[in-house]
């Protein structure tokens, strides 16, 4: 069962994937110091630029190319950036001390305890060498007992609640049309690869690709005990039975419009749209016998479903809930497991060269198993008291400025204009840390149950966590990321923009850094999670969250004229040779980016204004093109070519060069503060504009 945040498929983050994070100590300061020295910011921007390229052919490129020609991809990432990969690298040597420390010293407090036990069993490569695949053996008996397609129902439930998503997946949230009711969403999942898309592409390469992943998952079965005619037998039977799955899920861009994943239904209209099948024993697996509170989207994948459990025999469901199982447990596996996982999954699908070195895996796993207790060591040691404050004090002004656009749009009718800013009244900032703390009293980590027992223990714990909201009224003061997490998100069902502690450091933030830049940095991330809450997904829940139309159809109808420029222009971007963006994929992102460099510009600028307009900070440069370049140089990244080809497939979001460069062309205040000519690539003839 996925964090209800970071996969459900509504909210909408900075980033694709979530990374640690940490760093110094800051008392974060956005106003001008009395005397400002800004020497070491100035080398370091002049560092990263090429000088020799034209902001107005590429500001990506002349933003970031000298940091791009110095800087070599580390051997254990298939992507680095010099924003959020350099600051998770910083503050994941953080939560490495906390960490060890606690391993050595776990002290009294209950949480440190779990914490230094946790992390000290997944560093104990010799007990897990020792088990091999016998921590399996549990879980293997369980889906022995799928003998028919009432009880593969209940083993499917049973695994759901182990984390691992058996022919489908599962969510609990907000009910999009009665946001403060927790109900259980069921939708399309139960693949081994990242997309349906893998299964179902004809030409050569997919193909390839697909035999290889058969290849690893026969592997994988082999490890985990099967003969090798068994194991090469079953991950054929597997890859059928996972593309007739993926035949019956809808594309991943359509599965961003809210109405195609939300579809209220109880037991009854769930069986028939399921062909008849009883969803009463998947209940029962889930300890919710009684469960009636469901939606279940999208409606032509159950049906797909429950005609390939029909058709497929039990032997191949079994099979595939093992390799399922063996899966998502490889990395707590010995050696074996976890050198054939990278191979596929790491090396041949992302690019990435080398596993990265056992305590790094260990921090992110006991980050994501207890990570609002490692969150709230890291606070106590990283989150100055002031920078939460400076924090609210740049978003209000970024509201105020997104507010005060609104009547400049001439697309929109006073109406919907006037219930747009009510939404962005009662919007909800969560920044820093929750103010109150997840109780783990639960939670039972055991310092000799070894490391696949205590990562079993967290995964149920949440799971059963989540589990038990069913019904219950919706708790707005919970977070979907932990404190440490160098990311921010958007969520339309609560209308809340959040801000880890983890991403408000340098570079994005910082006292050392101008103001413009802080905006730049920040104040853009600021901006993106607002603009999300009047995006193509966004614009379609109100301000307590709710799933209706709240706009006038005629405005809707110009608001998609608008969007389509948008969807179009990234459509024609070539990410590698032969590979474009999915417009339709990333619409959403891109049209955050869009408002959310707008809203932070004429933020900036009412900053300025309110605190006298501070004369050039930097030599040779104005403080507002010092905005674009705190936006630009924290968006400058490395990437695999295999990973940028996956990433195309799954991912909302734009490359970053795509991100600096597709926004800026758009917005004539870049043109005008770097003196680009019209219909040059930064000052695009035909502009598109939505807020």
């Amino acid at each position: 069962m996925p964090n209800s945040t970071t996969r459900f498929p509504l909210a909408a983050a900075l980033l694709a994937a979530t990374a640690l994070a940490g760093g110094s100590a800051l008392a974060l300061d956005a106003t001008v110091p009395a005397k400002p020295s800004y020497e070491a910011v100035a080398a370091e921007i002049r560092a990263t630029i090429d000088p020799k390229a034209d902001p107005c052919q590429s500001f990506y490129q002349y933003a970031c190319g000298g940091w791009l020609a110095k800087t070599t991809l580390p051997a254990d990432e298939s992507q680095f950036g010099r924003g959020f990969s350099q600051l998770a690298d910083t503050n994941r040597e953080v939560l490495h001390g906390v960490l060890e420390e606690l391993a050595k010293k776990p002290g009294t407090d209950p949480d440190n305890r779990k914490l230094g036990a946790f992390y000290a069993s997944c560093m104990d490569e010799g007990a897990i060498e020792k088990a091999g695949a016998a921590p399996l053996a549990p879980l293997f008996a369980e889906i022995d007992k799928a003998t028919d397609v009432a009880s593969a129902l209940t083993v499917a439930a049973k695994l759901q609640r182990e984390g691992i998503e058996a022919l489908l997946s599962t969510a609990v949230e907000g009910d999009f049309k009665d946001p403060d009711l927790s109900i259980a969403y069921l939708t399309q999942g139960g693949l081994g690869l990242p997309d349906r898309d893998y299964y179902l592409k004809e030409d050569a390469e997919s193909k390839t690709l697909l035999a290889d992943y058969q290849a690893h998952v026969a592997k994988m079965l082999g490890l985990a005990g099967e003969s090798s005619a068994d194991a090469a037998r079953h991950a054929a039977a597997i890859v059928v039975f996972e593309t007739s799955l993926a035949k019956a899920s809808l594309p991943r861009a359509e599965m961003r419009d809210p109405n195609k994943v939300y579809h209220r239904v109880d037991p009854a209209a769930l069986a028939a749209m399921s062909d008849g099948l009883s969803w009463s024993p998947f209940f029962a697996g889930l300890g919710q016998p009684n469960l009636s509170l469901i939606s279940a989207a999208p409606e032509g994948f159950f049906k797909g479903l429950a005609e390939t459990l029909k058709k497929t025999d039990l032997d191949t469901v079994r099979a595939d809930f093992r390799w399922l199982a063996v899966h998502s447990r490889a990395d707590q596996l010995s050696k074996a497991f976890v050198d054939e996982d990278f191979a596929f999954f790491d090396k041949r699908l992302q690019g990435q060269q080398e596993l990265q070195v056992r305590w790094k895996r260990c921090v992110e796993a006991t980050d994501n198993a207890i990570g609002f207790a490692l969150g709230r060591a890291f606070v106590e040691r990283q989150f100055a008291g002031e920078s939460k404050k400076v924090a609210v004090e740049m978003i209000q002004d970024i509201e105020h400025s997104f507010e005060a656009g609104l009547p400049q749009l001439a697309w929109m009718d006073d109406t919907t204009r006037a219930r747009a800013k009510e939404k962005t009244a009662v919007l909800v900032n969560k920044i820093g840390y929750p103010d109150k703390w997840r109780d783990y009293s639960a939670l039972v980590v055991a310092s000799d149950a070894g490391y696949f027992a205590n990562s079993r223990a967290a995964t149920r714990f949440e799971v059963d966590r989540l589990l038990a909201k069913i019904g219950q009224k919706v708790d707005r003061t919970e977070w979907g990321m932990t404190p440490p997490t160098v990311n921010a998100y958007y969520n339309p069902l609560r209308n809340e923009m959040v801000f880890p502690a983890g991403v408000l450091q340098p570079p994005f933030f910082s006292k050392d850094h101008p103001a413009a830049m802080n905006y730049g940095g920040i104040g853009m991330a600021m901006g993106h999670e607002l603009t999300h809450g009047f995006d193509d997904q966004g614009r379609q829940f109100d301000g307590s969250g709710r799933l209706r139309e709240w706009w006038d159809p005629a405005v809707v109808g110009r608001f998609q004229e608008r969007t389509q420029c948008v969807q179009d222009l990234y459509s024609g971007f070539e990410v590698e040779p032969g590979v474009k963006v999915n417009g339709k994929l990333t619409l959403g992102e891109n049209i955050a980016d869009f408002g959310g460099i707008k809203a932070s510009f004429h933020g900036w600028h009412s900053w300025s204004e309110r605190n006298g307009s501070p004369g050039p900070l930097i030599q040779g440069f104005t403080n507002d093109q010092l905005f674009f370049l705190g936006f630009a140089q924290s968006w400058c990244s490395l990437r695999r070519p295999e990973f940028s080809k996956m990433l195309a497939t799954v991912d909302p979001h734009s490359p970053p060069n795509f991100r600096v460069d597709g926004p800026l062309s758009n917005f004539p205040a870049f043109a005008e503060t770097f003196h680009c000519a019209a219909g040059t690539p930064m000052n695009r003839a035909q502009r598109c504009e939505v807020w």
